[in-house]
């Protein structure tokens, strides 16, 4: 074997055991994801429902690094649920990156009640264009915790995007994702449509 070919194996089998092992990280994610919607109260699934749930593949493409502008002054604004309620949350900054070779927006919330707290976890709801088909009609959810932006950028990752209470049954207040928010392109990453509901 030549000093070249051997190279080039390192470099494939360094490239495999980095793709496997981020995979082996959502699907622990993902496994953890699952165990605290069980142990939560008055959460929307049994430990029957988990058979129907549905994650796409790891893909490491839908991991990207957005550029965080602050909004300065944001007054409280009330998102509507799918209950008829309203949450009152103000607009904590825009988020701007490129994927699928698509340069996109978002905003990023703050909700009202957890603002005094501690910890800032903010929120990131969005719809894309798997919605109705292969994603909840009511769009997914991304949290992010206030420390996870540095020097104006924060790491997305949609591979962990989740579903709102609301795809599993009704008789919860989920947000619906404001319309600044819905994305002109498919993210074929993070939790599908709980396939109890659709009958598979």
């Amino acid at each position: 074997m030549t000093k070249l070919t051997l190279t080039i194996w390192i470099l494939c089998l360094s490239f495999i055991g980095r793709a496997q092992s981020y995979s082996d990280s959502i699907a622990a994610y993902r496994g953890q994801y699952m165990k605290d919607l069980l142990t939560e109260k008055d959460g929307p699934i049994t430990a029957g429902d988990t058979r129907y749930m549905r994650f796409f593949p790891a893909n490491a493409s839908y991991r990207v690094v957005a550029d965080y502008t602050p909004t300065y002054g944001a007054r409280p604004f009330l998102v509507p649920t799918h209950s008829g309620k309203q949450k009152a949350f103000k607009e904590y900054g825009l988020l701007k990156f490129t994927v699928n070779d698509t340069a996109v927006t978002l905003h990023l919330y703050q909700s009202v009640d957890l603002s005094g707290g501690g910890k800032k976890y903010l929120f990131l709801p969005f719809n894309d264009m798997t919605n109705y088909v292969l994603t909840y009609a009511g769009g997914r959810y991304l949290e992010i915790d206030e420390t996870e932006i540095l020097g104006g950028h924060v790491t997305l990752d949609f591979n962990k995007c989740y579903n709102p209470y609301c795809a599993y049954k009704d008789g919860y207040s989920c947000p619906i994702p404001p319309k600044e928010n819905s994305l002109p392109i498919a993210i074929f990453a993070g939790e599908k449509m709980f396939a109890k509901n659709i009958g598979n």
